[in-house]
């Protein structure tokens, strides 16, 4: 017989459980349907802020000037001989009309067209190259354009040999090959997650729905996100991000209420009220948790570029898939198997386990132990000190790629590479007025030369006289001028090369574009919001967690020990991938700085994941001290009853993260290095022994809330939604402790396995 009272959600899924499970398969074959259109109808994003300087600098030079920087270039080698030879340059020059005269490409030049400069002729004079700008956006240049584009232009002849690149070439690889090492890495990490799931449950119909759950997570987020592009464009990777969270949250979400149902049989309950229970105690922490996860996502709606807003959409949307099949399909697939689900063999009392038996001596000695945990974690994070936000090229490609073959010879053999000239556009200035402002830039460091109407600069003097190619506006208002850096300098500061630019005075206005100045207003872009992010979590965070348990100081404790855990990932982050430390063995090459946008992303999803096993274990501490009343004692009963199924989640979550380290792609391999160290680190030391030193260290004060603030989270408890809330089954109770229970379920307060009187705090 079920009980009365805050068990409607719960009784209703075990009475239905059949048609539930039922209707949850055909949902699911349903998004898989509708998520299969959605891959195809994501979108391809560049680095870009819209709306930015270098943004308007595009727009005017494809509007005004029937240009733009070249997005596509094409290296040319001389089979025998120099470029200069009649066969090759008559083979270059063919090569150049005829790229100019393929659909979709707007304007193009080379070596052969432009006077031979020597900034397009290699250093030995056997390579040279062809430019040429494709208006569109990602979408078009990427994906109807080059793929037919570089299957036709690359060609080894008797003459020359031809390769393709350019920036949305790169990022075109760079897409492909990431969506590739997801699927590798998701055909092997499914069957390991489902291998560990096995040894944590003991039973594979557990480990079964565990992973089900994270595949309906996955497939009902893509069905989802069709509703979204019919308003926004969501980035391509937000797919990968969906694999990545769904599975996650299917993971802690399946073992946390699996193994709450598990509890609940062992304290005597039949399948029907256990199933009830669990609804009633896990629902409302599943809830809790995806609110808190969906919230450190949603932040990234702050941003204003596509990219970043996209993980936003795709993080809400996992949530809200994982969430719903935790507290709805799972519980009615637990009903239909029942005890089938229990672990077999003895079930060790939870003062006997490991988690209570080092949460106990970390209290005994919270200033030691806690301090010593902090020192290691402060040494772990102090390589981020030295961060060096940047901007990506090539070599976020392995080797093999062709596009980082190409560019390999590039930086070889060319002192300058013309495609990542900054453009300054001029509209009311005129070619015979740009003289001397050419030459005040060209004298800029890393500046090789200066092209404009006035002729070409280097080192503050014309060195050509025009060249004939036209640098002023088509309506003959307004002139443009082209800054060539070099090689040096653009790997060393290209932001710092742009800043000067714009630094220099011009004697009319002017503005700063280029591919160097687009990557640098996106990062700056991202930079400059990030205080802005970083407060919202923190707000958000605060927020969700005192309505949980309605203190001050347990939000504030999770915030700061989530900013420990946090910096020990960025800590790797930067003495990996920025300095090169194990680039051999992870097959990366390192260019001394860091991408701002996937550190952001990744931050986002770890604190989410973070706030997630807070959440779980809060949940069972505030339980045990609400039965209780002791402080003390209800700390390492709640560690010991949540620990193993974080340090379980933990587990399975760095290895399937560790399974993207072996991706070809630099930013997968940051994604898996860094979030694997973060969750083995928040579930080690931070939840096993900055957690209980702290909460040792505070007592009572650990559920304190000022008098208004008190009174505020009463008003919520009384309000009528709550009520609500604990009609449909999401506001957790201590459930009775029935005759039959397990001694650990039984046993006294955990205070006295402390001291009776507890020892002064070393």
């Amino acid at each position: 017989m079920l009980p009365p009272g805050g068990f409607v959600l719960g009784t209703f899924i075990a009475r239905r459980a059949r048609w539930i499970v039922v209707i949850g398969v055909g949902i699911t074959l349903i998004a898989a349907l509708v998520g299969a259109g959605t891959l195809n109808a994501l979108s391809l994003n560049r680095f870009e802020a819209p709306g930015s300087e270098s943004m308007r600098v595009r727009d005017a030079l494809a509007e005004e000037y029937g240009t733009g920087s070249p997005n596509i270039a094409l290296l040319v080698t001389a089979r025998d001989g120099t470029v200069d030879g009649a066969k090759a340059a008559a083979a270059g020059a063919r090569l150049t009309r005829e790229l100019a005269e393929h659909p979709g490409v707007g304007d193009a030049w080379s070596y052969w067209t432009r006077g031979a400069p020597a900034t397009l002729r290699g250093a030995d004079g056997r390579q040279a190259l062809v430019l040429a700008h494709a208006p569109g956006d990602a979408n078009q240049v990427r994906r109807e354009l080059l793929p037919g584009l570089v299957a036709e232009f690359t060609r080894t002849g008797d003459v020359v040999r031809v390769e393709v690149g350019g920036g949305d070439e790169v990022f075109r690889q760079t897409m492909e090959r990431a969506r590739q090492d997801f699927l590798r890495a998701e055909l092997v990490i499914l069957p390991l997650v489902l291998l560990l799931l096995w040894w944590v449950y003991r039973r594979l119909s557990a480990a079964l729905v565990t992973v089900g759950i994270g595949l309906f997570a996955v497939l009902g987020s893509l069905a989802l996100l069709r509703g979204v592009v019919a308003f926004t464009d969501i980035s391509t990777f937000a797919s990968n991000i969906a694999l990545v969270m769904g599975i996650g949250l299917g993971v802690d979400y399946g073992l946390f209420v699996i193994f709450r149902f598990r509890e609940e049989l062992r304290r005597g309950a039949e399948v029907p009220e256990a199933v009830a229970r669990t609804v009633r105690g896990a629902g409302r922490t599943v809830v809790f948790s995806g609110v808190t996860v969906a919230a450190s996502l949603s932040v990234l709606l702050a941003f204003p570029f596509p990219f970043l807003s996209s993980f936003a959409y795709a993080g809400v949307a996992v949530v809200l898939a994982a969430v719903s099949g935790a507290t709805v399909l799972l519980p009615a697939a637990l009903a239909l198997l029942g005890r089938r689900v229990e672990r077999r063999g003895p079930v060790r009392p939870e003062t006997a386990g490991f988690w209570f038996t080092t949460a106990t001596r970390v209290m005994r000695r919270p200033l030691l132990l806690g301090g010593a945990a902090l020192a290691v974690l402060l040494l772990l994070g102090s390589p981020f000190l030295g961060v060096r936000f940047g901007l990506p090229d090539d070599r976020v490609l392995p080797a093999s790629a062709p596009a980082r073959q190409m560019y390999d010879q590039v930086r070889d053999s060319f002192t300058v590479e013309e495609s990542d000239a900054v453009q300054v556009v001029a509209p009311a200035g005129s070619g015979g007025s740009v003289g001397a402002y050419a030459a005040e830039l060209s004298g800029i460091e890393g500046v090789i030369r200066v092209d404009s109407a006035a002729g070409s600069y280097a080192d503050g003097h014309r060195v050509t006289s025009p060249s004939g190619v036209s640098y002023d506006a088509e309506d003959g208002t307004g002139t443009r001028l082209a800054v060539m850096p070099s090689s040096t300098r653009l790997e060393a500061d290209a932001t710092g090369l742009v800043r000067d630019v714009r630094a220099v005075p011009a004697p009319f206005a002017v503005e700063v574009g280029g591919y160097p100045a687009e990557l640098t207003d996106y990062r700056d872009g991202v930079t400059d919001r990030l205080p802005l992010v970083a407060g919202l979590i923190v707000v958000v965070t605060f927020v969700v967690l005192f309505l949980m348990t309605g203190s001050v100081v347990a939000p504030l404790k999770a915030s700061v020990l989530n900013v420990l855990s946090l910096s020990v990932m960025f800590g790797a982050l930067v003495f990996v991938f920025q300095d090169g430390h194990l680039s051999g063995l992870l097959g990366f090459t390192p260019t001394g700085v860091i991408e701002p946008s996937i550190p952001i992303l990744m931050f986002c999803i770890a604190h989410g994941l973070s706030m997630d096993y807070e959440v779980f274990l809060l949940s069972r501490i505030k339980e045990e001290y609400d039965r209780t009343g002791d402080p003390i004692g209800s700390v390492p009963r709640g560690i010991a009853r949540s620990a193993p199924l974080v340090t379980a989640a933990a587990a399975i979550l760095a290895v399937s993260f560790a399974g993207y380290a072996t991706g070809d792609v630099v930013f997968l391999k940051q994604l898996g290095v860094g979030m694997a160290l973060a969750v083995i680190v928040d579930a080690t030391l931070i939840r096993g022994v900055l957690v209980p030193a702290f909460m040792r260290l505070a007592g009572r004060g650990n559920w304190w809330a000022p008098g208004p603030l008190r009174r505020l989270h009463r008003l919520h408890r009384l309000h009528r939604l709550h009520r609500l809330h604990r009609r449909i089954g999401l506001t957790e109770r201590p459930a009775p402790t029935p005759a039959t229970a397990d001694p650990a379920a039984t046993a006294p307060p955990a205070a006295a396995a402390l001291d009776p009187a507890p020892a002064p705090v070393e």
